[in-house]
């Protein structure tokens, strides 16, 4: 649940908007580092599955295809809302929409930790598809395109995204402790251990979107003096100038398969747990949350990759090695080593945060005009984030029809499959540009 992805090319780049904000380079960096916070606080709870599947399963009293209806809820919400959240992001400051969108989600999340309904979860699930993609998603991935220099879009969006990974790789490491600490020291219940691992999310999500609140954004004027000159914009217009980007729908094919990969990962600690691999729940926890820290590493390696080399060759790369490692991560039960398991499932974790570290930073290849990249992100969104919709249902659909560790790999090798396919459309995009740009 999303993220989010001319005049003349030199005089619209974001690079020129930093310049026109008179953004000195640190002041540029702490407002990174505002944005890296809120996404790596605002995302966990909803994602709590990639971690506690089977104890979700458990304390919700629901199937595996229950939770894919959640969120497959959840996607409908997030596809529904990126178009807006663009337009949105356009109008009106982000810092608003941030803080909204963390105390939103904190204050739902306060509500799933009562293990409600399975209808009162479509709700809290649906609640979370508009806090965290209408009020949220644009508006940050906007910000960071904006505050990046031309030289500097890969490694931003790679600190974006393995700064937060970082963010989420931490709360997740005190939260598996908490857990660990409740059900197996003090023989708590694994109900209440989840509960306090929702607990401790949805507060840090209050509190800190009651903080940013608190801090002035040095941008509000020069923010509020656009926001008054795209108002005057025809929505329609824009939608039918960006659609002539041949670029833009590559991007949004990549995002679409990239994607794809990101979401194979929710399903690791499930894949795990499985009798024929059998490691305990905390176990394929804590091998899930040791993925997560590879979020740092994907994402800034990529990003610095990126910036020193060629960011599309590098996605290139890494889409057709995820790829190869999902083979692989089917087979690997058949070769019965726990070992090969876990360095699989961390090698997809650094290839996959590469991937996603890196995907947005294409944007400031596709000459789109500074005053709808808000809406080019949200309309490159809607197609590269619908895998919400429908991953989620088939996912389900396959883990309930064949049970067992059987049905994570037909699941893996459709996801291999895309991530192959991903890897081609990158392929073409960068011919693209290499023939308009050495024209």
């Amino acid at each position: 649940m999303s993220t989010q992805p001319v005049q003349s090319k030199a005089a619209l780049r974001p690079s020129q908007g930093a310049a026109t904000l008179q953004d000195t380079k640190a002041q540029r960096y702490v407002q990174l580092l505002l944005l890296v916070i809120a996404a790596g606080a605002i995302y966990p709870i909803l994602y709590l599955r990639q971690v506690y599947q089977p104890t979700m399963l458990e304390v919700f009293h629901i199937t595996d295809s229950q939770l894919g209806y959640l969120y497959s809820s959840l996607g409908t919400i997030f596809l529904l809302s990126y178009l807006p959240s663009g337009w949105l992001a356009d109008r009106i400051a982000p810092r608003m929409l941030i803080c909204f969108s963390l105390i939103a989600t904190g204050v739902l999340g306060l509500w799933y930790s009562t293990a409600p309904s399975f209808s009162m979860l479509m709700v809290i699930f649906g609640g979370w598809g508009l806090s965290t993609g209408l009020t949220f998603w644009a508006a940050v991935i906007k910000r960071v395109t904006m505050i990046a220099g031309a030289s500097e879009q890969g490694r931003f969006f790679g600190f974006l995204d393995g700064g937060r990974g970082l963010i989420e790789a931490m709360l997740a490491t005190i939260a598996i402790t908490l857990f660990a600490w409740a059900t197996q020291t003090h023989g708590e219940s694994t109900a209440m251990g989840f509960k306090l691992v929702v607990y401790m999310y949805a507060f840090l999500c209050i509190a800190l979107g009651v903080v940013l609140g608190l801090v002035k954004d040095p941008q509000s004027a020069s923010a509020a003096a656009q926001s008054g000159k795209r108002a005057r914009n025809n929505v329609l217009v824009d939608l039918v100038t960006l659609a002539k980007i041949p670029e833009l729908w590559l991007v949004a094919a990549i995002v679409f398969c990239g994607y794809q990969v990101f979401w194979a990962t929710y399903s690791f600690s499930a894949y795990l747990h499985e009798g024929a691999i059998g490691l305990s729940v905390v176990m394929a926890g804590t091998v899930t949350t040791l993925k997560l820290w590879m979020r740092p590493i994907g994402g800034i390696g990529g990003g610095f990759l990126g910036d020193r080399f060629s960011k599309i060759s590098v996605l290139v790369i890494a889409l057709f090695l995820a790829a190869l490692s999902l083979v692989g991560l089917v087979a690997a039960p058949g070769i019965g080593s726990h070992v090969a398991l876990v360095f699989l499932v961390l090698f997809i974790g650094i290839l996959t945060y590469a991937i996603r570290g890196l995907y947005w930073s294409l944007l400031d290849r596709c000459n789109v005009p500074l005053e709808t990249t808000g809406l080019a992100i949200g309309l490159i969104s809607v197609l590269g984030y619908s895998p919400d919709v429908f991953l989620p249902l088939i996912n389900g659909y396959l883990t309930q029809t064949y049970p067992g560790v059987f049905g994570y790999q037909l699941y893996f090798g459709y996801v291999a499959a895309v991530a192959a396919l991903g890897g081609c459309a990158a392929l073409v995009l960068r011919n693209m540009l290499n023939k308009k740009e050495g024209a």
